[in-house]
Parts: C-alpha cells; sequence; structure tokens
C-alpha cells in the first residue's frame, strides 16, 4: 500500500468527522485536515519521524528491553524551548499509511519492544486508534504508551478508552501566563489537569511486572522550569490531593535552552540546583515515593 494513499479508506465516518473539521485537540483548530494542515501542522495523513527501540525513557517503560518507541512528527503545542523542534515545530519525518504503521508495531515487538510508545500523539488519535484496532488484530499484544504533553481534549481520551494500557503525560505549567508565553497556549493547566484526571480514571495507578515494566496505569511527567516557571511544587500539591501520592512521579532536571529559549530570559539558563533540591523537598514532604528524580 501507498505511503501517501487516502486515509478515508481506512477510517470510520465518525473518525473523518474528526480529521475534516478538526476538533481532536484542544485547539478545535476546525481545520479540513483532507485538504490543509491543522494548527499543530499536520495534514490526515500519518507522518513519523523515527520509530525503533529506545533506552532513554523511565525505567518502567525502556525496561531491560528497550521502549518500541514511534516519534510522530509535528505537535500541538508551540513551545518555544522544544528540544526536539526539528520534529515537532519543523515536522521532520515521512509519510506512513496506517498500514505501515501497523506494520511498524508488529516489526517492534518482534525485535523484543516491551511496549509500543506514541511519542506527541495528541493530533493523530484518529489514526493511532485504527492502527491499535487493526494491530491488535493481527497478534500484537504488548502494552500501548501514550507519551504525550498533557494537552488533550476529552473527546479524543474517550476514543481511546480501553486501548491505552499506560498513560505518560506531562504537567508542564501550574499557571496559565507561563503556558501562554513558552507554548501557546492559555488554557494548558485546566486541559491538561482534566486530562490527566480522565487517564487517571482509565488506567489507574501504575502497575509493574515482576522486571519492574509498566504493564499498566498512569506515570506523570514533571519538567522543572528555571525560576520554576512550571510551578512544579503547586502541581505536585495537586497531584497529592486529586490523584494520590501513591501516583508515580518523574520529577526532571533535564532542561536545557533550545530552539528559541534564548530569546527568552530567564529560559536561556539551566535550572537552579537550589530550586530543583526545594521541589524535590516538597515531593518528600507530600509523601510521594513511588517515581524517579533525575540528578542534577
Amino acid at each position: 500500500m501507498s505511503d501517501n494513499v487516502n486515509i478515508e479508506v481506512l477510517i470510520t465516518d465518525a473518525d473523518e468527522k474528526f480529521l475534516s473539521e478538526c476538533r481532536m485537540c484542544p485547539r478545535k483548530c476546525g481545520a479540513n485536515r483532507f485538504e490543509k494542515s491543522g494548527a499543530c501542522g499536520a495534514g490526515a495523513n500519518l507522518k513519523i519521524a523515527s520509530a525503533n527501540l529506545h533506552f532513554g525513557e523511565e525505567p518502567p517503560i525502556s525496561g531491560f528491553r528497550g521502549s518500541g518507541t514511534i516519534f510522530l512528527s509535528h505537535c500541538n503545542l508551540h513551545c518555544i524551548y522544544c528540544q526536539n523542534f526539528p520534529i515537532s515545530q519543523m515536522g521532520t519525518g515521512k509519510v506512513y499509511s496506517i498500514s505501515k504503521l501497523v506494520d511498524t508495531m508488529l516489526w517492534l515487538q518482534k525485535k523484543d519492544a516491551h511496549n509500543i510508545n506514541f511519542v506527541t500523539p495528541s493530533h493523530y488519535v484518529v489514526q493511532i486508534r485504527r492502527a491499535i484496532i487493526e494491530a491488535r488484530k493481527q497478534g500484537l499484544i504488548i502494552p500501548i504508551v501514550y507519551n504525550t504533553s498533557g494537552y488533550d481534549c476529552p473527546d479524543a481520551l474517550e476514543m481511546l478508552d480501553g486501548l491505552i494500557e499506560v498513560f505518560m503525560p506531562d504537567l508542564r505549567y501550574f499557571d496559565s501566563q507561563p503556558a501562554q508565553t513558552l507554548s501557546r497556549v492559555f488554557d494548558y493547566p485546566k486541559i491538561s489537569r482534566d486530562a490527566v484526571k480522565t487517564m487517571h480514571s482509565q488506567v489507574g495507578n501504575l502497575i509493574l511486572d515482576k522486571d519492574g515494566v509498566a504493564t499498566r496505569g498512569i506515570l506523570i511527567r514533571l519538567l522543572v522550569l528555571p525560576d520554576n516557571l512550571s510551578g512544579t511544587d503547586k502541581t505536585l500539591r495537586w497531584i497529592a490531593d486529586n490523584l494520590g501520592i501513591d501516583t508515580y512521579i518523574s520529577l526532571m532536571s533535564q532542561y536545557f535552552p533550545a530552539h528559541k529559549a534564548h530569546e527568552h530570559p530567564p529560559m536561556n539558563k539551566r535550572i537552579n540546583s537550589k530550586v530543583y533540591e526545594k521541589i524535590r523537598r516538597v515531593m518528600e514532604t507530600l509523601g510521594f515515593s513511588r517515581g524517579f528524580v533525575q540528578s542534577m
């Protein structure tokens, strides 16, 4: 099947409506993605930057055999500091038919991947949903990881209910102003928190097998930004109050100035070790004991 296959023959009428008046993500830009790109930069066909075993994720995701990671091109956020900006904002990648994506998922399973890990999937939910259904019919048995920025709408998450075993969302900002300034989405805090609650209701807390590899549940990533513009301490309190302290957290110190960050102080510097240590102590004080803390 050609990579440029007309996607309409592979999706349902309901799926087509999502794409012809796009409302797949919270932007609800209304673009007819069969004719032009949406606000995310993507058209109707999948575009993938890379697909292979990846060992750089959190231990329950990468495990000891690697995560079958599929990096999707484009993104519904426009973060000025994106470390993968050639993929997310320049759209680097190749067009895939849904059937080719299915073949890729099965190939990763044959390479002994622990899971299929979709990175930045929010603007391709229709296509991914169809690929998962087809891949399951053809023998895919490993878990699906939905590795997202957290900017996901309820309708899309409802479409995925029962198809995703592991959700791995970011909660990037507690307050609206940094979200608007740094990622161009003023409503990110409310949208992402609602999305995370929906994800948690679908899969619950993270469950690990005997080898410490995730089989089901949610793992929340918290990237600390310079001067704590992320409000990570407040986000930790929100998680404790709304999801509980048994939630798996990945507290990340890996921020570095990328893309356009050098034009926007204080994003033009690394995070301060004292700020990071203060947030780590908040995490401990609240009682979180499941998850991971990156070193400085």
